[in-house]
């Protein structure tokens, strides 16, 4: 595994927070508007300038996220902060044109059976509304393709290269801006993430890629180090580990934002991010959804943080 020197400049790697997005929509108590407003602008605040803030999907389908444009609307925006938004179809697509996002992020999953589960569509009606979304997309907000279940389903089992390919060739015929391999249910592994970015690195070249990593299995990190490795240098990721689909049995939370940007930050890459004022916003969402969240720096804080060994127990007897 290659690391950065960090005696020159560190390369950069950019961070797309997903948290209230992938993370809230599977809450089951709604979040008020004004509070998930309030945690994307804690975490532009922190230096995330990367944000998947909400999805226009069917408020029956979610109801969490029933209060897209509401949201968007009490945001405090910064030319430098993009704000991208998850759409299903036309109809959602041309809600977040209202809303005034920056970026469109259509989906479609390279399993047949996930993707009819999580769409209510086969895969060739679903190419066809992102078809409809990028037209609306064209001249007026980037658009970003996304493949969920890339590295495996929790019906199919392994997902060949091959479906993966099919659907980033279509996108690539519709003139997508990038590119996201999504884990799902966290199902990938370093060889299998190894195995599909070499292939689309061959096939596509010019297409950036981002991944995207769930923490299913323990082993979301060592993908991302896997991703480093060969060359990628975006990731998504969930503030305080939250998240998981509610249309895949056994998924669980992305990876974790703060996790994530110790690990790259401690491996000689930089991510403009503030960790302290990040694991201060993680604590925050923490409190917000009323339980304990799976990060671990939130918990142990940084490497190099100190102690005051009058503040230590001590072992007696």
């Amino acid at each position: 595994m290659k690391f950065s020197d960090p005696s020159t400049t560190r390369p950069r790697v950019a961070i797309t927070e997903v948290g209230t997005r992938d993370g809230f929509q599977a809450e089951p108590t709604l979040i008020p508007s004004a509070v998930k407003a309030g945690v994307i602008d804690a975490l532009v605040s922190a230096g995330v300038r990367r944000i998947e803030a909400t999805s226009f999907v069917s408020p029956r389908a979610v109801p969490q996220l029933a209060d897209a444009h509401e949201m968007l609307a009490q945001l405090r925006r910064r030319a430098d902060a993009h704000i991208a938004a998850l759409v299903p179809n036309a109809r959602g697509a041309e809600r977040a044109l209202g809303a005034g996002v920056d970026e469109f992020v259509c989906f479609v999953s390279a399993s047949e059976t996930h993707n009819r589960a999580n769409l209510n569509a086969p895969i060739a009606g679903s190419l066809v509304h992102v078809a409809e979304i990028a037209g609306i997309a064209r001249g007026n907000v980037a658009l970003r393709g996304a493949v969920a279940c890339a590295f495996g389903c929790p019906f199919e089992g392994d997902v060949p290269v091959d479906a993966v390919l099919r659907i980033v060739d279509a996108y690539a015929r519709l003139g997508v801006d990038r590119l996201t391999l999504g884990d799902t249910t966290g199902m990938a592994t370093p060889p299998t993430v190894a195995k599909l970015v070499d292939a689309l690195g061959r096939g596509h070249p010019d297409l950036p890629i981002a991944l995207h990593f769930h923490n299913t299995r323990g082993v979301g990190l060592a993908n991302v180090m896997v991703g480093l490795d060969l060359g990628i240098r975006e990731f998504e990721s969930s503030i305080a580990g939250l998240g998981g689909c509610p249309f895949a049995p056994g998924a669980t939370g992305n990876i974790c934002t703060e996790d994530l940007v110790y690990l790259l930050e401690e491996s000689g890459f930089d991510t403009g991010i503030d960790l302290e004022a990040l694991i201060a916003v993680a604590r925050q969402v923490e409190e917000i959804i009323g339980r304990t969240l799976p990060g671990q720096v939130m918990k142990a804080g940084p490497r190099l943080r100190r102690y005051s060994p009058a503040d230590a127990r001590r072992a007696v007897g």
